[in-house]
């Protein structure tokens, strides 16, 4: 079974509550999802311990949520899980789509059409899913 990663800015945006109360519900329901026991798994095992099935790099991540490293490794985690347990995967997939949704992020594949007409008098960016400034150098005046 192919099981899509979790994009690590996802992760961080809402590690960080960036998203405010939105956000802040939604990174407890990813707790939730983790904390929950495989089903047939008896009391005691699995996914409840420390470090196993994300829950050590969940909190690590909520330590420092500008950690890319710590982001990196919780998406690892939860791919590995979603690779084991398959319901897992399901409900993984479900809160990806509704914390993209939640949050504006959109990550992933995608198509981008960009239009632009009319006269620029400076420069023109197009793309999708910019993260992180742009910088295109020092500032010119016109027909310099």
């Amino acid at each position: 079974m192919f099981v899509e990663a979790v994009a690590v800015q996802l992760l961080m945006a809402f590690a960080g509550s960036a998203a405010g109360a939105a956000g802040q519900q939604t990174w407890q329901s990813l707790r939730a999802l983790v904390l929950r026991r495989p089903e047939g798994e008896p009391e005691g095992e699995g996914a409840g311990g420390e470090g196993t099935g994300g829950l050590g790099e969940l909190t690590a991540l909520a330590e420092e949520p500008d950690n890319e490293e710590r982001a990196h490794a919780l998406a690892q985690a939860l791919a590995a899980r979603a690779g084991r347990d398959p319901g897992f995967a399901q409900r993984l997939a479900a809160w990806r789509q509704e914390a993209e949704a939640a949050g504006g992020v959109r990550t992933g594949a995608g198509d981008v059409h960009n239009d632009f007409s009319g006269d620029a008098h400076g420069p023109v960016i197009m793309g999708r899913d910019f993260h992180g400034p742009i910088n295109l150098g020092p500032e010119r005046s016109p027909g310099t």
